[in-house]
């Protein structure tokens, strides 16, 4: 063979070895949808590292925040740092009213909302804002374990599952309490009060029986709006009223414990199937660590927030006697209950009534 042939015959081997390297490369630094940040060696979704955006409306010190925290930090270190965590907290990334559609689309992979944000795809989703179904945190880890009928609704939903949602854990913010302008002792002292509530119809139904007037805003509105008279009060957990500074512009905080904020640690069901199974794994765990982390949490963190309120001496707390919060629950305790029995599921009615009063006392803060 001459040499010229020689030649050739080099010169076009090395374009075909240039094409194939060329290839490998694109092949390589393709992702498969959102949050997939880079591929490397031959190990395919094994070598991939991954990027989580979670997205929430609290500020990062309240038992929510802590979680969120938490989780981003459990995760990576489970994961080997194969998944990397961004948390937005307080609003910074998504407001109330934009986060189900950007978890459904993927342009973040995981929330933290409270049930009653997912009551716009799932109306059993409501049950955890059943007035007076916790007394404690005790009750909490029992009544919603998976395999109840209540953890069946969070953790097997079906209508979450068609519109790409698959819940992880949950994350509680802790027992809620009301906060006005007016002081409340009876529930006579609600009646025609303009109280914000988050939008779940079984709240608004809750305080329409109570007297109140229930309008929802944006959380992030809140401070705004109570500072404008646009709401005269709310019900919310001593940490966030504190965190969001709301007591500031509050005279009053009645201890009613008459309901749980309880955030739904949620990612978008596309992403998490993409994931090798290890790391799925990893996922959960994480989540659910973060949720035995966040209950300690939210009961550390909703004392020291009853203290800060307390020091501040700006906003008078009424501590209710048993006999006073009686007169509460006993105004919606069964009557909203039996309300909403079709919606959420009589069953699921029946197995709460028969956990009535089985898990000690009211938490106290």
């Amino acid at each position: 063979m001459e040499r010229k042939d020689l030649m050739y015959i080099d010169r076009r081997l090395g374009l075909v070895l240039g094409l194939i390297a060329m290839t490998a490369l694109v092949l390589v630094g393709c992702g498969r949808g959102g949050g997939v940040d880079s591929g490397q060696g031959d190990g395919g979704n094994q070598e991939k590292s991954y990027t989580i955006k979670l997205s929430h409306v609290v500020t990062d010190q309240t038992p929510k925040g802590l979680a969120a925290k938490k989780f981003a930090e459990l995760l990576e270190q489970k994961s080997d740092g194969r998944i990397k965590v961004d948390v937005f907290p307080n609003s910074e990334l998504l407001g109330d009213a934009e986060e189900m559609q950007a978890i459904q689309k993927g342009s973040v992979q995981m929330l933290a909302p409270t049930t009653s944000k997912f009551t716009t795809i799932s109306k059993n989703m409501q049950v955890l804002d059943l007035p007076f179904i916790f007394d404690n945190y005790d009750d909490f880890k029992k009544i919603t374990a998976k395999k109840t009928p209540v953890g069946k609704i969070l953790y097997q939903n079906k209508e979450l599952a068609s519109k790409n949602i698959k819940v992880l854990a949950l994350w509680p913010d802790g027992f809620k309490q009301l906060a006005s302008n007016k002081p409340i002792r009876t529930p006579e002292d609600l009646k025609g009060q303009k109280i914000r509530v988050q939008p779940a119809d079984v709240l608004k139904t809750m305080f329409n029986t109570w007297g109140a007037q229930p309008t929802s805003i944006d959380f992030a509105e809140l401070y705004t709006a109570l500072e404008q008279g646009v709401v005269e009060g709310h019900e919310n957990p001593y940490s966030v009223i504190y965190g969001s500074k709301a007591s500031e512009v509050q005279k009053y905080i009645t201890e009613s414990s008459h309901g749980t904020n309880v955030s739904v640690a949620a990612i978008n069901a596309d992403f998490f199937e993409e994931l090798p199974k290890d790391l799925q794994e990893d996922v959960v765990s994480a989540a659910e660590e973060a949720s035995v982390y966040g209950s300690k949490i939210a009961l550390q963190q909703n004392t020291k927030g009853k203290k800060q309120i307390q020091e501040a001496g700006t906003t008078e707390i009424i501590e209710l006697s048993p006999e006073q919060r009686q007169a509460f629950k006993d105004e919606v305790v069964p009557k909203v209950w039996d309300e909403y029995s079709d919606v959420i599921g009589k069953d699921v009615i029946e197995y709460l009534k028969e956990q009535q009063g089985s898990g000690g006392d009211v938490v106290k803060y």
